[in-house]
């Protein structure tokens, strides 16, 4: 069953219409007891009215800020409409951030009340909250602990004291989404309803998606990404959102929930081109050259669809392999996979062909956090693998130069309805990324083509220049890299230097798996990263993968590090971006050791 298009104005208007209109399909499916159960919309918005009232009687009303810590659940989006109907606004956080971010980002939004996942994270937030002035109420979603509210306690007080919800006009404050900080403390970016709202309505414009349309749900709802274009995108259509357990279990979950759409950042689909392309060399022989001949194959009925033509025998020949090779892959995602998003970070050209020639259409876009998110996508009808699509109906872009851009390139500069109202508290840093026309300068470098496909080549700060002369940008060779099957994570450097270095971390299975095959004997795995041999053999997977690109960009020494950069040793952000500073700074002295 299709839904009709609505222009919609607000998060409230939305969620309240999906709910009178979808009352009894399924909205969100959590596994509990081995086996996914669902609640529909009539009995999550029935949850919300009651969450609603409960936040009232804590004295939330309009203006006043609800945080969230925790990973997705039927609660975290409770708590969201709940909040949005007082007129109030929503400050997600991730359980994964360390206690310093939770406690900036609650005295920075001057957050009133404080909703936690679990007791044990309440139990880490008990050492400051008593300390920050705004703070009045922490709510406890599951679990117990002495002296705690509870998340059922706060609904049954909204039950006994009912309270309408407030419509909130377009430019009204729905939250606050706090950037990764990757240099720096995180700013809070202001999105008003209609920030979100004209992402969602330009969706509904470009994508045919369906009210019996199912998503399994891993990206994390306190990013941008995951939020407009999963949750509240899926709600407005009336769809379900099955939860996946964890990260961990994606491959597992995917055939019990069965999803139509996927939304997903290019580390999964990365993932999964890396465990295929393992499967089937390890497999070798006949089920190697069937592999083998459906990639060729789908990628020949690509290269003459480009120039207009078609070949009924390779078509036939292309279908029986699609059924015997294919298929089989595609049913380890349930079977019923329509197409996949993609973004929050490049997907490698490589990648996306490879998911694009396994009969699974990839539609990457691009946006951040200070857009709402989206800016630009590909779409039915309208897609260049490799690209970022065209802009989304009401957004537009211009390629401003800048000192170091190539001809034809420039920093991206986006308008639109879905850029944000600015950073709180920060009018200095909102002055440097609007133009006085009210542009948001994105930071990234790109292009767009004489069709209107934009092409990111770069971020404008991540770009250096080495002792000659030559500027270099990072990042797509990193994508590049991390292809390789023996390399997890890679940084490269050489700001100011004769020449690049890069910090691998391996993908240490693989390694150990090519250290037993060879007779490399290693007793940790420090140990096997300090030895000479994986060393040069690393240095091999370096000279392959980055054979593309110039001589002087690609690396010339290389260190291996065996603890992998994540979150919990402050390198990644919650959202998995490379916090260059901090890497730099915990190798200084092995980057050093490379240049002598």
């Amino acid at each position: 069953m299709s839904t009709s298009q609505h222009a919609f104005e607000n998060l409230v208007q939305m969620f309240e219409q999906s709910v009178e209109t979808f009352a009894d399909r399924d909205l969100f499916g959590v596994k509990t007891d081995g086996r996914y159960q669902w609640a529909t919309y009539r009995e999550v918005g029935e949850a919300v009215d009651a969450f609603r009232g409960g936040l009232s009687s804590l004295g939330v009303g309009a203006g006043d800020k609800v945080a969230i810590i925790s990973n997705n659940s039927p609660m975290w989006a409770i708590g969201a409409y709940a909040t949005y109907g007082l007129g109030a606004q929503y400050v997600p956080m991730y359980e994964a951030q360390i206690e310093k971010d939770w406690r900036y980002i609650l005295e920075d939004s001057g957050t009133r009340v404080l909703l936690v996942s679990t007791a044990e994270i309440y139990e880490r937030t008990r050492g400051f909250v008593d300390e920050l002035d705004a703070l009045e109420h922490v709510v406890l979603l599951g679990g117990s602990a002495d002296g705690a509210l509870t998340y059922e306690e706060l609904k049954s007080r909204g039950v006994e004291s009912p309270v309408p919800s407030v419509e909130p006009s377009r430019e009204d404050i729905c939250g606050f989404i706090y950037t990764s900080g990757t240099t720096g403390e995180p700013k809070g970016v202001l999105l008003s309803h209609w920030n979100l709202v004209s992402n969602i309505n330009a969706i509904h414009s470009l994508f045919p998606m369906e009210s019996d349309d199912v998503s399994l749900s891993f990206l994390p709802w306190a990013h941008s990404f995951g939020q407009t274009c999963e949750l509240h995108c899926m709600v407005s259509y009336g769809a379900s959102i099955g939860l996946a357990v964890s990260v961990e279990t994606i491959i597992e979950n995917l055939p019990e929930v069965r999803p139509t759409l996927l939304f997903s950042v290019p580390r999964i689909f990365n993932r999964i081109y890396d465990g295929v392309q393992k499967k089937m060399t390890a497999a070798g022989g006949l089920k190697l050259k069937l592999f083998n001949a459906t990639m060729n194959a789908a990628n020949k009925r690509r290269d003459l669809a480009e120039r207009g033509q078609t070949s009924p025998l390779l078509d036939l020949k292309s279908g029986v392999l699609d059924k015997v090779v294919a298929s089989k892959v595609r049913d380890r995602f349930g079977g019923r996979l329509r197409y996949a998003f993609s973004g929050g970070a490049a997907l490698s050209k490589e990648v996306g062909l490879f998911i694009d020639n396994l009969g699974i259409k990839v539609y990457e876009g691009y946006g951040l956090t200070e857009t709402s998110p989206i800016v630009s996508a590909n779409r039915p009808g309208g897609q260049k693998i490799g690209s970022i699509g065209k802009c989304i109906p009401g957004v537009t872009v211009k390629i401003a130069p800048t000192e170091t851009a190539p001809e034809g390139q420039g920093e991206i500069v986006v308008y639109g309805p879905n850029v944000m109202q600015g950073y709180h508290n920060l009018p200095e840093k909102t002055a440097e990324v609007m133009t006085e026309d009210g542009g948001f300068r994105t930071g990234d470098m790109g292009r767009q083509d004489d069709e209107g496909y934009l092409w990111i080549t770069g971020r404008v700060k991540e770009q250096y220049k080495l002792e000659n002369g030559k500027y270099v940008v990072p990042a797509p060779m990193e994508e590049q890299l991390k292809l390789s099957p023996l390399i997890n994570q890679v940084l490269i450097d050489g700001a100011n230097r004769l020449f690049n270095i890069a910090l691998v971390v391996p993908d240490m299975e693989s390694l150990k798996a090519w250290a037993q095959e060879t007779g490399v004997a290693f007793d940790s795995d420090e140990a096997l990263c300090a030895d000479p041999k994986a060393h040069a053999r690393i240095g091999e997977e370096l000279a392959s993968y980055g054979a593309e690109f110039k001589g002087y960009e690609r690396p010339k020494k290389w260190a291996l590090a065996h603890e992998e950069f994540s979150p919990a040793n402050d390198m990644l952000t919650p959202t998995l971006k490379l916090k260059r500073r901090n890497v730099m700074a915990a190798y200084e002295a092995t980057i050093e050791a490379l240049y002598e």
